[in-house]
């Protein structure tokens, strides 16, 4: 959540359970000028989520790669690098994961706060795909650690979806550039009836923003980093 709140409040904002700790006031200013600004935003549900995240990405999803990598062409083993390697220096490459992620997703916060920087969302895009893909090269360089953060960049925006439609939150209009069923056409009956139900009626209408996908991405190299680490810890303790 920490990590996360980096740059959500130039994205969106947290309608349901929301934590929102501000910046200590201003001594000699009256309340009414002070910019009502925020150090922290989160809301309560984002915990127990991104628990399931991280045990999905860290753990569940680089393995099935892996063995689908090791059935079809004899990819490289991630369990070997896990028992190859000394905890603390997983530990280290963790560290190194998760600050990455941070300045990656900062990054994002700049570059959406900004405009003038780059002129347009699709480069903003681009600069984000390439620290992003810097970070899995610096850090991992494994096609199962790729395959799964690619993955995750498509689907993880996909998956707020019923988030968003049923009220946990909502992106900004400036920041909600992305709405993947817009162009959703001659959708079949059963298909649309299961849309309705899960994301409401107006689900062409629903805005997500495209700068997420390689933040998702970020994170899913650091989850995989702690799950290593985690794991090499339980192999040490046995």
């Amino acid at each position: 959540p920490v990590v996360d709140s980096l740059h959500n409040q130039c994205l969106l904002e947290y309608d349901l359970a929301p934590i929102c700790l501000s910046l200590p006031k201003v001594v000699g200013v009256a309340a009414d000028d002070q910019v009502h600004n925020y150090f922290f935003c989160s809301s309560w549900t984002v915990p127990p989520l991104l628990g399931i995240a991280y045990v999905v990405l860290g753990g569940i999803l680089p393995r099935l790669f892996q063995l689908l990598l090791d059935r079809v062409k004899g990819g490289e083993v991630l369990t070997s690098t896990r028992n190859t390697a000394r905890s603390s220096q997983l530990q280290q490459t963790a560290i190194i994961a998760v600050t990455t992620t941070a300045l990656i997703i900062k990054l994002s916060e700049i570059l959406e706060t900004n405009p003038q920087i780059l002129h347009s969302a699709e480069a903003n895009l681009a600069v984000m795909l390439a620290a992003a893909v810097a970070q899995w090269a610096f850090l991992d360089g494994t096609v199962a650690a790729l395959l799964s953060a690619t993955i995750t960049s498509i689907g993880g925006p996909l998956s707020e979806l019923p988030f968003v439609s049923n009220g946990f939150w909502h992106y900004l209009p400036q920041a909600g550039d992305y709405l993947p069923l817009m162009d959703l056409s001659e959708v079949p009956n059963g298909v649309e009836s299961i849309f309705n139900f899960v994301l409401g009626e107006n689900y062409k209408d629903l805005a997500l923003s495209s700068i997420t996908g390689p933040c998702y991405f970020a994170v899913t190299m650091d989850a995989i980093a702690l799950g290593r680490w985690f794991d090499s810890l339980e192999e040490e303790n046995r």
